[in-house]
């Protein structure tokens, strides 16, 4: 519990009405559960849709940047960890259950720890060890905002903010409070993923096709 969290607790406490607070609380949660549940029901899957704070995102059709930077950064990161069995790689229509709220992260990786309980037949996932968000006008306030939030708070170790527009990545890491510490905001150089064993990549290679293919071609070398 971040010390946030335990200032909001202890003014509760301090109400006299406290225990009636926490009962209101609790059966929201619970008919907030129910709608997450029909949720998943009602999924299409030709949809990208989350379930945030109760309410059902849908998410419109993405641009040809972001779809090439998802695109690009999703097969560098999966050829690398299929060929040195590293764990599992999804794409968007991963869906990933954090605590209160489900996300489809543009990319995520789970290492063999987590991956290895996956079957083939699963489509609700645990919080990944990895996620990545490529920005869109609609998209931006959540992926700096509630996801940043609450990626952190569900422990997944490392989260990446891929800016299409500016060709600018941000890459944080959870420190010893539980929170995220910036260690990487550029355009150029490399990326080095800490949560997946060797991944360092050209930043350019998640912008410019012809880098993501030399690269590419280095993995496949290796």
């Amino acid at each position: 519990m971040t010390a946030h969290h335990k200032n909001i607790v202890q003014d509760i406490l301090e109400l006299p009405n406290a225990k009636a607070i926490a009962q209101e609380v609790n059966d929201a949660l619970a008919e907030e559960h129910k709608r997450r549940l029909q949720f998943y029901n009602d999924i299409d899957d030709d949809v990208k849709a989350e379930f945030i704070n109760g309410e059902v995102v849908i998410h419109s059709p993405a641009k040809k940047r972001h779809t090439n930077a998802v695109g690009r950064l999703y097969t560098l990161l999966l050829i690398y960890a299929e060929k040195f069995r590293l764990g599992f790689v999804g794409s968007e229509k991963v869906m990933i259950e954090c605590t209160r709220n489900s996300y489809e992260p543009d990319v995520c990786y789970f290492d063999n720890k987590k991956s290895k309980h996956f079957d083939d037949d699963q489509s609700i996932y645990p919080p990944a060890d990895l996620t990545v968000e490529v920005l869109s006008k609609s998209t931006a306030s959540k992926d700096r905002g509630i996801k940043f939030e609450d990626y952190a708070a569900s422990n997944i170790r490392e989260y990446w903010i891929v800016d299409p527009k500016k060709e600018i990545i941000e890459q944080y890491r959870l420190d010893e409070t539980g929170t995220y510490e910036l260690i990487l905001k550029a355009s150029e150089g490399q990326i080095k993923c800490e949560v997946v064993e060797g991944f360092e990549i050209p930043i350019r290679a998640i912008f410019d096709a012809d880098e993501n293919l030399r690269v590419l071609g280095e993995i496949l070398s290796k």
